[in-house]
């Protein structure tokens, strides 16, 4: 028990060695659920705070924001590298994901780079066709052996100490994202009275509740997309594309093209298919904070077309 709670606090903390974690079978442990029915029960705490209009927009734009920070920028940046930015705000990108409670950048996208090169097989740890629909939204989160982070599939992103700490440390986001919280909810109930909120109001809305709404929303890019919508591309796999799933995760939903293409900064190939994530990225190369968004290149669409004619 000794051993989890550190390794709560040091994801990198593995006296057996990592190696020896991955090489363990797959299987449900309780103790690794801990955190994550914590963070349900947590949603309960409403009984006691009640609601505010100002609780609840701070919930929404949190969900918006941090879920713009899974896709747009742990997804599309760290997993895929479909932009450039540069290093201090690579840092600032990395410590607004950590806000989101999915853990380290480089862990993530370990886990999703080695998704991409086993999608749906057996070793693919969150195949719903494989393993079954619970297992891939949420089951594999409580196995050990998914929780080192696979250092050989992100050199590219290890060779940065600070993503390196942040990675390791992750709990700084979570921390960071609660004190803001419950310290603007204070300030708000001392000077802004007339709001109706306070510091723990603000901790189960915008802490609590919209982290729940996030944390399902990312994971049924696991379950649901592997399930549910249509294939324009032949890829191999179950990947599907969803409007609705594509609303939920301003973006995401467009599975199947983005299996087809990974490294598009876009995901939306066409005007209609709705990627609000890429519309933020736009906006921020714009100001020039991110820049060299790759693009669908035109075999892409080509042969996107081509095979729903033949379909």
């Amino acid at each position: 028990m000794l051993r989890r709670l550190i390794n709560l606090i040091d994801s990198d903390y593995f006296p057996q060695g990592a190696e020896t974690v991955r090489a363990m079978p797959e299987r449900f442990e309780f103790s690794r659920a801990v955190p994550f029915i914590f963070l349900h029960l947590g949603c309960l705490g409403v009984i006691w705070t009640g609601w505010s209009w100002t609780a609840v927009w701070v919930a929404v734009a949190l969900y918006f924001i941090r879920m713009f920070a899974v896709t747009g920028l742990y997804h599309r940046y760290f997993c895929h590298r479909a932009f450039k930015t540069s290093r201090p705000v690579q840092f600032l990108f990395a410590i607004l994901g950590l806000t989101a409670i999915q853990r380290g950048p480089l862990w993530w996208a370990a886990v999703h780079r080695h998704h991409h090169r086993h999608s749906d097989e057996e070793v693919d740890a969150h195949s719903p066709v494989m393993k079954g629909f619970v297992w891939s939204h949420i089951g594999w989160l409580t196995s050990s052996k998914n929780f080192p982070t696979d250092y050989s599939t992100v050199r590219d992103l290890a060779k940065f100490p600070e993503l390196v700490f942040l990675n390791r440390f992750d709990l700084i986001g979570p921390l960071l994202l609660g004190a803001l919280l419950f310290g603007s909810g204070e300030l708000l109930a001392a000077f802004a009275p007339h709001l109706g909120t306070n510091g723990w109001q603000l901790v189960v809305w915008g802490f609590f509740i919209s982290t729940v709404f996030v944390f399902h929303g990312t994971c049924a890019v696991n379950s649901f997309a592997h399930t549910l919508g249509s294939k324009r591309y032949k890829t191999g796999d179950e990947s599907r594309n969803s409007l609705i799933l594509a609303l939920i995760t301003l973006g995401e939903g467009w599975h199947n093209n983005h299996h087809h293409y990974q490294a598009s900064a876009r995901q939306g190939f066409y005007w209609w298919e709705i990627d609000i994530s890429y519309y933020v990225l736009r906006a921020l190369a714009a100001m020039g904070i991110v820049w060299d968004l790759r693009s669908v290149p035109k075999s892409a669409y080509e042969l996107g077309s081509a095979e729903t004619k033949h379909n």
